[in-house]
């Protein structure tokens, strides 16, 4: 069953390979700037490229504090090096405009998604409780992170990245549902593919209503495990009738409704 993080104080990013394709990163629980990613990079040849590194991140650091604060549109590259102490041509040696750092917000958020369902597995026939991992992993990202999520996926849906990037979380829906197609749990007229899309757009719109407080009055996990009930009720022969287990039961709600 999921439990929701604990809330309170700055929370680092699991640990994950995060831009540039540096590896071994470490959470600090002191981070200079809360709710962003602090690595320590695994040994690379020489102290310039350990610096670079060190720079490149501080700046993904900074920003992304920034755009929490203060918001994506509000903050400017000038903004961003004065608070990553770096000159504003220092900038552009690590990113080409502002909009990269969505680039690797989004890329970073896929491979602590990666991560999380490779270090929970579950029987690959098991479509349900493969839905579920998927559910909680997500969960947990934005959980730990919703100031962040907030901003940055405003700017992520305004600089068009929904339709420019690859639909990585539909790609893993639509493998669950396939899986399920070979065991005879799923119906097998369906349409992988167009289910993991479904899933996706049920996913994004949960999302987007849950860091707006809009219309969401329990926790993320139980608006997407109601989601995808409903999914499955359609795709799968025998659970409308109750003969495959439902998703995980839902966690109490913590605090107040959406609070962080």
């Amino acid at each position: 069953m999921h439990q929701p993080p604990v809330k309170g104080g700055a929370q680092c990013l699991r640990d994950m390979r995060i831009l540039g394709g540096v590896d071994g990163a470490e959470r600090s629980r002191n981070s200079p700037h809360p709710g962003a990613e602090m690595i320590e990079t695994k040994p690379v040849a020489g102290r310039r490229e350990r610096n670079k590194q060190r720079v490149r991140q501080r700046l993904y650091a900074a920003a992304v504090t920034l755009f929490a604060k203060q918001g994506y549109d509000q903050t400017s590259i000038d903004e961003i090096t004065e608070e990553a102490d770096v000159a504003r041509a220092t900038f552009f040696n690590y990113f080409q405009r502002k909009e990269d750092i969505i680039i690797a917000w989004g890329d970073l958020r896929r491979e602590k998604l990666q991560a999380s369902l490779g270090y929970m597995p579950v029987p690959r026939g098991d479509v349900v409780a493969r839905l579920d991992q998927c559910v909680s992993a997500l969960v947990d990202i934005n959980e730990e992170e919703r100031d962040i999520t907030r901003a940055m996926l405003l700017a992520w849906v305004k600089a068009g990245r929904p339709m420019l990037e690859d639909p990585y979380s539909s790609g893993i829906f639509a493998e669950i549902v396939e899986e399920g197609i070979r065991q005879g749990q799923v119906c097998p007229d369906v349409d992988a593919s167009r289910v993991g899309q479904l899933l996706r757009d049920a996913y994004l719109g949960a999302l987007y209503r849950w860091t707006q407080g809009k219309g969401v009055d329990a926790h993320l996990y139980v608006e997407l495990r109601e989601l995808f009930h409903i999914i499955l009720r359609g795709i799968m022969p025998g659970y409308a009738l109750g003969v495959e287990r439902p998703l995980a039961a839902a966690p109490e709600p913590s605090g107040a409704p959406g609070a962080a």
